[in-house]
Order: C-alpha cells, then structure tokens, then sequence
C-alpha cells in the first residue's frame, strides 16, 4: 500500500507480507512527521488484490513541533530555490489553500468571521485575493480596488497566512492590454508592503490567445518595477492559454524550458479543473515541476467553468501529484457564487456565515477543506 500522511507519500509501495491465519497478526512501522491537532493518514492498496485487513493505526509522538504557530511565524520569507518553493531555512515546502473569487462581486465573502474561519478552521495557509481587472474590476474604480486589497493584505497578516495578489487579468489575453495599469499597482502594493514577509505576486491570472514570447516580455517589463520596491517577493507568472502551460492551445512546457522568464526568484503557475482537464493537463505539470518551479494558483474539481459535477477521483490524482513533488495550491473558490465550485452554501455571505465546519458547505467545499487541514510539516531543520 501507498501510505500518506497530510498528502505527502510517507511509505511507498509498503508490503504487508500475509501472515498465513485470520488469527495471526503483524505490526508495521513507518515513520513520518504529525502535526498538531488534526492529521489525515491514507492508505491506499497498490495492487489489484487490495490492500491487508488492517485492524488498528496507533501513533507514537516524537520530537517537538516546529517553532512558532501559525504558517508564516514557521517559514518566514519564502524564497524560489530551484524547482521549489522554499522556506527561511531553504527548506522545499508546499502552501495550500482558497481563492477569493471577484472582489467586485463577492466582497462581502471576505470578512472578518470567514477569514477567522480560513486560518483556524481550514488552516489555510494562504489566501489568494482575486483582483479582476475588466468585468466590473479594477479599471473601474482603481482606488477603490487597491485599498480593498491593502485591507485584505493587511487582515492575511494579521492571521499569519500567505497573500498571493492576484492581478486576475481575463479578457482580453493578452497582459499587455492592462501593462500600465500593472505597473501603477503593482508599485503601489510593493511601496506599502515590500517589507512583510507573507506576500506572493500573481502578475497575470490567465493569459490567452498569444504566444508565450508575449507573455514573457510582459513579465520582463513589468517584473523590474516591483524589484525597485521590493526585491524579495516571488513573482508568479501566468502561462500560455489560461495558465495551461500551453496545453489549452497545442502547446506544452517545453516552450517555457526552452526561453525562461529572464528575473530571478520567480515561479509559473498552472490552472486545472479536474472534470475537464485529464491526463494530459497532469502529465504536463508532472514533467514541468521537474524542470520549473510551478505554483498551482487555481483548481477546481469541477469543468473549466467552476461548475457542474465534479471528479473527485482526478482531483485527488493531482492532489497526490502535487503532494508528491511539493507543488503549492490554491482552491477556486471562497464564495457562495451559485456554481458548485463556490465552497459555501447561497445565501451563506449574505446571512454573514456560519463560516466554520462542514454544515455551510457544498460537497466541493467539504472535500478542499478535508485537504487544506491537512497541512505540510513545514521542515526546518
């Protein structure tokens, strides 16, 4: 059997040898770091017989936990460091957590009960703040729009999560269209909060309809105006049609191993959703974490639309690819929107929660939340 624990593999291909009698039983060991409070084991049969009769798991606790409580006082600054997403002591760690969705349409989704309920009872690690530019967003009402995110930047602080600033660039695809106003922004949140050590940026949600040549001279323009601010964020940098690393459009990685961003301390992102995207989309982020850092910055278990049924079963294969190779996650989405890939219930922001448990949820949301609580041990030493 694959043994995990909080979704990374701990024992792989474990055997548990037959003891020749149903009266007859074995003990087997496998180490692996708990953390405090709630832990998920699985264990999962490799072959097509199943697994063994397991009669009981017993648990005996080791060394102290990590210093500090919440997930940036354990990992500080975090820093690109090859392929990963390293931590203040240059350890590979993985963050999971939820997205907002549209700060124009759902707002109110973001208080300070759900927030509460995100880094205590999810045990989020970071929340992506979903800032559309078009369709209502940004563009609009740009005062408006960047001190909603200063506020919201400042409440993840204060919770002790991650921030990802998510420049959620849509329609058009291409990032060029929104470069000024990226560059206004993106001063602006640097200038303020260049000094925290919990902020990641998102500079361009999904690109689409061009080429990565395009995508790439975005990034390289833009990327060199947050650096006179704030030289230690790492930057996340949207990939070819919507974020598929290419895929979507006939492409793959190779365009991106092949020409790289030229900046220093960046990662890639890639989207999914598992009832649409199958293995073509998982083999691709499997081959490209091996070569490139990858942050998967939105997934949802249900079509590209964030709705319909969803495929559980896909998801939890991406969820054990990226367990696996310590990729980063974030959940579409932290809202009560009408479709199913909305976590909470309708009417669940309107009526100001309940926000924590499983009673406000919709079966996506119990399955995230299961996933987020089971956290990374965040090594240090």
């Amino acid at each position: 059997m694959n043994i995990t624990v909080n979704g990374a593999v701990v024992a792989a291909g474990r055997a548990f040898p037959g003891t020749g009698a149903w009266t007859s039983w074995n003990t087997a060991t496998v180490t692996a770091d708990l953390r405090a409070g709630a832990n998920t084991v699985r264990a999962t049969a490799t072959t097509a017989n199943g697994g063994p009769n397991v009669d009981s798991l017993a648990t005996d606790a080791g060394g102290p936990p990590p210093a500090g409580r919440t997930p940036v006082e354990i990992n500080g600054q975090l820093k690109v460091c090859g392929t990963k997403l390293c931590n203040q002591y240059g350890k590979p760690i993985q963050l999971r957590g939820m997205s907002t969705h549209g700060l124009q349409w759902y707002n109110q989704c973001v208080t300070t009960g759900s927030l509460n309920a995100l880094a205590t009872d999810w045990n989020a690690d970071v929340l992506r703040i979903s800032m559309y530019i078009q369709e209502g967003g940004y563009e609009t009402d740009p005062r408006r729009f960047t001190d909603m995110v200063h506020s919201i930047i400042e409440q993840a602080t204060a919770r002790g999560m991650y921030a990802i600033v998510d420049w959620h660039m849509l329609t058009p695809g291409d990032p060029h269209h929104n470069l000024a106003r990226a560059k206004t922004f993106f001063t602006e949140i640097a200038q303020r909060h260049g000094n925290k050590n919990n902020l990641l940026y998102e500079i361009a949600n999904e690109p689409s309809g061009v080429s990565w040549s395009r995508i790439k001279s975005y990034a390289e323009q833009l990327i060199p105006v947050i650096r006179q601010n704030d030289p230690d964020t790492p930057v996340l940098v949207g990939t070819r049609a919507w974020s598929s690393l290419g895929v979507s459009e006939g492409a793959s990685e190779a365009e991106i191993v092949n020409s790289p961003v030229n900046a220093s301390n960046i990662m890639y992102t890639f989207h999914f959703y598992a009832a649409s995207h199958d293995s073509e989309y998982l083999d691709t982020l499997s081959r490209a974490a091996d070569k490139l850092p990858m942050f998967v910055t939105e997934f949802g278990t249900q079509t590209a639309s964030g709705d319909g049924g969803n495929n559980f079963t896909r998801s939890q294969q991406y969820i054990d690819l990226m367990a696996s190779k310590k990729i980063s996650w974030v959940n579409w989405n932290y809202s009560d929107d009408s479709r199913s890939g909305a976590v909470f219930k309708d009417g669940t922001c309107n009526s100001n929660g309940p926000w924590t448990g499983t009673g406000p949820l919709k079966p996506a949301g119990v399955w995230v939340r299961d996933r987020i609580r089971s956290a990374d041990n965040f090594p240090t030493g």
